[in-house]
């Protein structure tokens, strides 16, 4: 069973207790976040992982490009290991772009995640195909402009078109293009997403 250090609403450490107690009592704690942006003939693009239909906690939605709970005995330097272990791609945390610490905050039945997410940004030169996916976590790799993900997190827009691949039966890839809504995304509320879309856009604006 994992454990994972517990924090008050201003981060103040309070203990340590079992991953399924944090979920199922709320306890706040720390996450590692690290979204990967590229550019290509001059328009910006954001990548979401697909996760795996094996995992417990909505499963066939997209999400954060990589990320992860850090355990008790972890700092936060130590989150690296989810771009690693999840989408085969080895960095330090130096190749990232700290963005700060966001409040992330999903309750869906008696699952309750509240996290203090250490929020990281990695301006990546990988293509596609250079990712070698996590199978029982991540089942798929996609991005779409930043423009409009960044529209749809401020409610400009309904939906965003993604494109990528994603890995089937064998481990065979198959190319996936979709238009899909916030449905189509794990739960982050909208402050979570607002924030961070408006964080890594002023990145953005300045390379």
């Amino acid at each position: 069973m994992e454990m994972i250090k517990i924090f008050d609403a201003q981060r103040n450490q309070i203990g340590v207790k079992n991953r399924m107690e944090v979920h199922e009592k709320g306890y706040w704690h720390e996450t590692f976040h690290c979204w990967f942006v590229s550019n290509e003939q001059d328009t910006n693009y954001i990548y979401f992982q697909l996760r795996s239909n094996n995992k417990k906690d909505f499963p066939n939605l997209l999400d954060i490009t990589a990320a992860g709970h850090l355990l008790a005995d972890e700092s936060v330097d130590d989150g690296i290991r989810e771009v690693q272990e999840e989408l085969g791609i080895e960095l330090s945390l130096s190749d990232l772009i700290p963005l700060g610490v966001v409040k992330d905050c999903i309750k869906t039945g008696q699952f309750i995640d509240n996290e203090h997410a250490h929020v990281f940004l990695y301006e990546s030169k990988y293509e596609l195909n250079d990712f070698s996916l996590q199978e029982d976590e991540v089942s798929g790799i996609v991005r779409t402009e930043f423009n409009a993900f960044y529209e749809l997190c401020n409610g400009i827009r309904n939906e965003i078109l993604i494109e990528g691949m994603k890995v089937i039966e064998n481990g065979q890839k198959v190319i996936l293009k979709e238009t899909v809504s916030k449905q189509g995304f794990v739960p982050h509320p909208d402050t979570y997403l607002q924030e961070v879309s408006e964080l890594i856009h002023n990145v953005l604006k300045g390379i």
